[in-house]
């Protein structure tokens, strides 16, 4: 897996003299998908996962061994974190080879079949060591009957070196990149 892109503009000042940003962090999209791993003749639409409004934000999430959540000091998402995740779900589809096509519903394109998302953990959990976790619901649903053909849970986790900043973004890329991989080789069986 790759780390997260530092795309922020760190140290560099506001117009009109204000405090400089923090810097942005993307996540990768994996190219390393195994072997035995098959190939779908489907096309698939990833619509934009959902999440609560905690992680409906570009804010990194730290969650204490109290449940507090805050979030990760000195740094930021590049984007919205569920539009990020659509983004490089998609890219990591096209990595794989595997389907004969995959797009957003922005684009106007009907697919066999749509993935919906449900973001239920993206953050750094601290207790004694800093932990990224990441997990998700993923439905895929038929394009000509609406209904769903099949539901998973995907978790993963990856220790970080701090709940702060580059070490806090580079985690949950780790964490985001484990969860992406498993996602594709189950839909591309099923699709």
């Amino acid at each position: 897996m790759g780390a997260a892109l530092l795309v922020g503009l760190s140290g560099c000042a506001l117009l009109g003299g204000g405090a400089a940003p923090s810097p942005a962090y993307d996540l990768t999209a994996p190219h390393d998908f195994g072997t035995g791993f098959r190939g779908s003749r489907g096309q698939l639409i990833v619509t934009e996962p959902t999440a609560l409004a905690v992680l409906d934000s570009d804010k990194i999430v730290v969650r204490a061994p109290s449940g507090e959540i805050a979030t990760a000091g000195g740094a930021q998402w590049r984007d919205r974190l569920p539009k990020l995740m659509q983004e490089r779900i998609v890219q990591t589809f096209e990595n794989a080879h595997r389907m004969r096509g995959v797009g957003v519903p922005a684009n106007n394109l009907t697919g066999d079949y749509q993935l919906i998302i449900d973001i239920r953990r993206f953050e750094i959990s601290v207790t004694d060591t800093p932990v990224a976790e990441v997990e998700f619901t993923a439905k895929i649903v038929s394009g000509q009957t609406g209904r769903i053909v099949s539901a998973n849970v995907f978790h993963a986790s990856a220790p970080a070196t701090s709940a702060e900043g580059q070490a806090a973004a580079f985690a949950l890329d780790a964490a985001f990149g484990k969860a992406v991989v498993g996602l594709v080789r189950w839909a591309a069986r099923l699709v």
